[in-house]
């Protein structure tokens, strides 16, 4: 097996050009499957509230529910590099907040890493968990706790000005201490920019090719996700199809008494006769 993925490997896979590779888990098998696999990052992402929990927006997701879903995935990892989404309003209250509730998704929830949205007003929070000795992604882009604030899910840096202060807060988040960061639904040119005037890897999202690394939403790019799916997922695998054709054949083996057959029932110990 490889060794564990580090901070220190991130930033050796940037130097060297080796792309960096990440989707996300919410739950054992998932992972145990994704760290077989060889993935270098995953990622318990507060999209677990549309995607595993049912919300419309990430905005429902608690402190618990990324706790819960983060030992789970952390159980099954023995070399992906695991970071834990801090959800709504967990570190926008005051810096000893943030800390608090980074220090438990790495101490109680197992993550290497917590993640942040935002970028220039959130970098004195950053420095504060980076300072306490806890690893920070930053996120910039389309930034999904914002979403009202943004007017939806839209692509972000479209226009020369907001591109610039996306790029104005990669590099503040840089100087505040992150060791890697997310860039989301944002035009390839611009994360080209980024991706090579900041010293850590860039992981893209809808944000073009030259980024350092690509993540998707496990559920997405296998096909399993319900409602709309963003232009810029590649669906890998039709998983729903393949669980739609077995849970029918389960349905018509049970209806029609064929399933238990004698093959998958027990029966009673036989005796010899004295």
């Amino acid at each position: 097996m490889d060794k564990k993925v580090t901070t220190l490997t991130l930033k050796k896979f940037k130097r060297e050009g080796k792309k960096i590779t990440a989707l996300t888990a919410y739950d054992f098998p998932t992972a145990k499957i994704l760290d077989n696999c060889g993935i270098d990052m995953i990622l318990v992402g507060d999209s677990l509230g549309m995607v595993v929990l049912g919300y419309q927006s990430t905005i429902p997701v608690t402190m618990e529910d990324m706790i819960h879903h983060t030992k789970a995935v952390s159980r099954a990892v023995n070399r992906a590099f695991v970071v834990a989404d801090m959800p709504f309003m967990s570190y926008h209250i005051s810096k000893e907040q943030a800390m608090t509730n980074a220090a438990r998704l790495i101490a109680e929830g197992g993550a290497h890493a917590v993640k942040l949205e935002g970028g220039e007003e959130i970098a004195s929070i950053v420095k504060a968990i980076v300072d306490a000795g806890i690893p920070v992604v930053g996120h910039l882009g389309l930034t999904p706790q914002s979403v009202h604030q943004l007017g939806g899910y839209k692509v972000q840096g479209k226009e020369k000005e907001k591109a610039k202060k996306i790029f104005n807060d990669a590099k503040v988040l840089e100087q505040a201490g992150i060791c890697a960061l997310v860039l989301e639904s944002i035009p390839m040119e611009p994360a080209k920019d980024i991706t090579e005037n900041i010293s850590v890897p860039t992981i893209g999202i809808g944000a073009g090719p030259y980024c350092d690394g690509q993540i998707l939403v496990t559920h997405d790019m296998l096909g399993i996700t319900q409602g709309h799916r963003p232009k810029f997922v590649k669906q890998y695998a039709d998983i729903e199809k393949i669980m739609i054709e077995g849970i029918n054949a389960y349905i018509k083996e049970v209806q029609q008494g064929l399933f238990p057959d004698e093959e998958h029932s027990f029966t009673l110990e036989k005796r010899e006769n004295k």
